[in-house]
């Protein structure tokens, strides 16, 4: 089962708000088979689609970073990996010109990199983390296996 997926749009270049909710939609999917995640019935997901100043605002009041940065995720409760979430998975906040930027420098098309973010902010609220090697390999490994169910290419092959 997958979260019900609540999207707002407050700034940015975004796709349509029916072609967010279908990425949105393919990413979580995607993630909760390759995480093997699960949730309770009737759980929610939000997705705040912004631009780099509102990243870089809320970057700033709840990280202490003065800068963008392409995803942010705040659980809505305690999670662990493997424990089952809900009701309230937490917001996820993106920032379409960080994304975008990314994007382009790495070749890869927009949409292929928001569904990576998407999956990536998705793993954070369920207590996955990358500050550890350990960490980052376990992370790494269930995005690959999301993104490549989905037919998108390694992102991380060549880093």
């Amino acid at each position: 089962m997958t979260p019900r997926i609540d999207i707002a749009v407050d700034a940015g270049a975004w796709p349509d708000k029916r072609r967010l909710r279908t990425i949105a939609r393919r990413a979580v999917a995607a993630g909760f088979a390759a995480g093997d995640l699960c949730c309770a019935d009737g759980s929610e997901l939000s997705l705040l689609c912004t631009d780099d100043a509102r990243m870089r605002s809320v970057n700033r009041r709840w990280r202490g970073i003065d800068k963008p940065t392409n995803v942010l995720s705040f659980p809505g409760g305690a999670a662990a990996p493997g424990a089952t979430a809900g009701p309230v998975l937490g917001d996820i906040v993106l920032s379409q010109e960080t994304i975008a930027r990314e994007a382009a420098l790495d070749g890869k098309p927009f949409e292929h990199h928001l569904t990576h973010m998407i999956v990536h902010g998705l793993l954070h609220l369920f207590g996955y983390d990358h500050m550890d090697d350990g960490g980052a390999r376990e992370m790494e490994t269930i995005e690959r296996r999301a993104l490549a169910s989905l037919g998108i290419d390694d992102p991380y092959a060549g880093h």
